[in-house]
């Protein structure tokens, strides 16, 4: 009796004034869902992500997966295209290592994705720099991370003679720098990446950065015309800090087969240490896509048009650079 008693003095008498916690309680009722602000939402957020930290697959989930992902390697469980591109090994083993540069240590920022399309074939097209080519791997991270497509990008034929660097590019899903790989490529509705300075743009002299170099004799140009793909202009900004270039020792490299052998203020002075690059922040800007459609097929067989198609990519490519080295200020910052 007296816990009934209780309750019933904390009743409220009918004509008591409704309090402004009731008029909410009974607005929520009538309208639904309370509408939150979006400066509250985000607090909230970051509230509840301090105080619980983001739930991911348990140890024995991640260590289970690693299993089954080895068996699959070690019987053969897993496929490849004809090109050698395996998305497996792809997508856990070699964007993971090349994921942690591009997040945490070149702290990449991404303009223009809206110029790639999301299907169907497409050649981008970009600057090359850096002395190691570590702009390709950020540029694939980029496409697969952001876009959901694997880049399937061009090297050149040295890269393809080193044993394990041209064999991992495979896996990679790229393939020599030939217009029939390219072709077959973009016929399959592939997004195909070219860096058309080649060596002389990645081993360039820092003296000389941001600065692109001839775009080659344009044969991803007679690519684009034959195929009819669009082209993306790329810029990317940023590799040109990781690796200063300041010397170059010319009779070693002819003597290793190589296009150069760099000298920079930490290579081969820290000898290993030498070669992990330095923290720059990096940019990498899409430009709107270059349709070659009022050309035609035939153009392909013109010179004088694809050098001239050639040289409108490289001055495009080259403001956008100009643009986005604005755009991000200091280097390392």
């Amino acid at each position: 009796m007296n816990a009934q008693h209780d309750q019933d003095d904390r009743r409220v008498p009918p004509d008591a004034p409704a309090t402004a916690d009731d008029v909410s309680d009974a607005a929520d009722a009538a309208e639904g869902a309370r509408v939150i602000r979006l400066d509250s939402a985000r607090h909230a957020g970051a509230a509840v992500h301090d105080a619980e930290p983001s739930e991911g697959p348990s140890l024995e989930r991640r260590i289970a997966s690693g299993l089954a992902f080895l068996r699959r390697r070690v019987v053969g469980e897993y496929e490849v295209d004809e090109f050698g591109f395996d998305p497996e090994l792809n997508a856990t083993v070699l964007l993971p290592l090349a994921r942690a540069l591009y997040r945490h240590w070149f702290r990449t920022e991404l303009f223009g994705l809206e110029h790639v399309p999301s299907q169907g074939p497409a050649l981008v097209v970009a600057n090359h720099s850096g002395t190691l080519p570590l702009d390709g791997l950020m540029l694939t991270v980029a496409m697969h991370d952001h876009i959901g497509r694997d880049l399937r990008l061009l090297g050149a034929d040295l890269i393809y003679q080193v044993p394990l660097l041209g064999h991992l590019s495979r896996k990679a899903g790229h393939t020599l720098a030939c217009p029939s790989d390219a072709a077959r490529l973009l016929d399959k509705g592939e997004l195909v990446g070219v860096f058309p300075e080649g060596f002389k743009g990645v081993g360039k002299p820092f003296a000389e950065r941001y600065r692109l170099q001839r775009f080659g004799r344009g044969g991803f140009v007679e690519t684009a015309l034959r195929t009819g793909v669009p082209i993306i202009p790329c810029a990317i900004v940023g590799a040109e800090e990781i690796y200063p270039k300041i010397a170059d020792l010319r009779p070693l490299a002819r003597l290793l087969g190589l296009p150069y052998f760099p000298i920079t203020p930490t290579w081969p002075l820290l000898g290993p240490a030498g070669l992990v690059p330095l923290p720059s922040k990096w940019m990498i800007q899409f430009g709107e896509p270059m349709t070659l459609a009022e050309y035609g097929s035939d153009a392909a067989d013109d010179p004088m048009t694809v050098f001239n198609i050639t040289d409108h990519v490289r001055e495009n490519v080259q403001q956008m650079v100009y643009d986005t080295l604005l755009r991000r200020g200091p280097a390392f910052f």
